[in-house]
């Protein structure tokens, strides 16, 4: 078997990968572009990647190609009925990160809440050194415990970062999918948790349904304080209406961790923004990616890959 791993720079390279427990040749490439992927895959059995393209005209051109090993929960870079008509296996990787991205979306809450943002940010200056009281006052701090979190999906991320929630105090809503006619139990229709929550926060999945759910409208449904949350997917929220409310103070701040092209140009709205705007926290994509979490990844993706070709399933 013949396994090439397109873009192994996608995984922290500190943490290794298992290989898989049948004879095989493995080949790997830290980036793989778009012209690259036919020449470099034309002989392969099995392809690992992350985020490289593959539609029906690239397998077409793969003859040998079994299946498409997912470092990754997302699928949207694969033609999946291209795949399927064409014989071609595809698996994903589920699970790895129930932990790291709740203890993530916390994080942000705590930095948000408690403005650590800024607090850091005038260490860099002599400002607490010129102080002549022993601390100052300049930007708000509020409990976490008390405040309102609205969670827009319910799987498994969502009910974590509810169940971690709850046990610090916070009342936790979570919110039906917008537009539906019937509320189901434990949900409160969408334009009430946004009107309601201190914290929105995003762990729903990317479709035509939920592309834009943030935009100008629903911002403007928003209290004036408060923030959102985004470890989801990027094209989850309007980037442009997100700057716009930030700068009019439509919200009071927000976080995000995923963008809608990534890597995101450099002339991008949110990194532009991030540069004056002291309400915005930005991080590249990487709440899905502790140690442990990289492990479980590694592990399963080897397991997908030897449950393929030792079992057949």
């Amino acid at each position: 078997m013949k396994i090439v791993f397109l873009d192994s720079t996608a995984l922290p390279k500190h943490i290794p990968i298992p290989r898989p427990n049948f004879p095989h040749q493995w080949i790997e490439y830290e980036y793989t572009s778009a012209e690259q992927t036919v020449e470099r895959a034309k002989e392969a059995d099995i392809i690992i990647t992350s985020k490289v393209i593959f539609n029906r005209e690239v397998m077409q051109q793969l003859p040998n190609l079994k299946l498409i090993a997912l470092t990754a929960t997302g699928t949207n870079n694969i033609d999946l009925i291209a795949a399927k008509e064409l014989g071609i296996t595809v698996k994903n990787i589920t699970g790895y990160s129930s932990v790291t991205v709740p203890e993530h979306v916390l994080g942000l809450i705590f930095a948000l809440r408690h403005n650590l943002m800024n607090w850091y940010r005038d260490q860099l200056s002599a400002k607490w050194a010129d102080c002549k009281q022993f601390c100052y006052f300049d930007y708000p701090i509020n409990d976490v415990k008390g405040s309102t979190l609205g969670v827009v999906g319910k799987g498994s991320l969502g009910t974590e970062i509810g169940r971690l929630a709850t046990a610090l105090g916070m009342n936790v809503m979570y919110a039906e999918r917008k537009g539906a006619k019937t509320i189901r139990d434990g949900y409160l229709p969408f334009e009430t948790v946004l009107k309601e929550a201190d914290i929105v926060t995003l762990h729903c999945p990317l479709t035509a349904d939920t592309q834009d759910l943030i935009n100008a409208d629903t911002l403007k449904l928003m209290k004036p304080t408060a923030y959102l949350i985004n470890t989801g997917r990027g094209p989850l929220v309007n980037e442009q209406a997100l700057v716009e409310a930030l700068q009019n103070n439509t919200i009071a701040a927000a976080a995000i961790d995923v963008m809608v092209k990534e890597p995101p140009e450099k002339d991008n709205l949110l990194l532009q923004a991030a540069k004056t705007l002291p309400n915005l926290i930005i991080t590249p994509h990487i709440a899905w990616a502790s140690n442990q979490a990289v492990d479980i990844l590694v592990k399963k993706l080897c397991k997908n890959i030897e449950d393929f070709v030792v079992e057949g399933k």
